[in-house]
């Protein structure tokens, strides 16, 4: 990918471009609050933060891009956790 990326958190604004990225990769487009991917000014990937299956732009390679949506994901439940007490601790001491 040649493009700059962004990943930034879905805002209701972002509604028309997640069911269009759904539509290509011919899935229902979930709700909820989701990380997004964007290759230049283009949505091409994004995680659902409830859970699921990322959606992806088939006409591009996105494959790299989804892996660090889950690892942003993944950073933002561990801070969320630490700041909860003591799962942060066996989150901190368990690995």
């Amino acid at each position: 990918m040649s493009d700059s990326i962004t990943i930034r958190y879905s805002s209701p604004a972002d509604g028309e471009a997640i069911a269009r990225l759904a539509a290509l990769d011919s899935r229902s487009a979930p709700t909820g609050r989701m990380l997004l991917g964007f290759g230049g000014d283009e949505l091409r990937a994004a995680l659902p933060l409830a859970g699921g299956a990322a959606l992806a732009d088939p006409f591009h390679r996105t494959a790299d891009l989804v892996t660090l949506l889950r690892l942003r994901a993944g950073n933002s439940r561990a801070r969320f956790r630490s700041r909860s007490g003591s799962i942060g601790l066996r989150l901190a001491f368990g690995r």
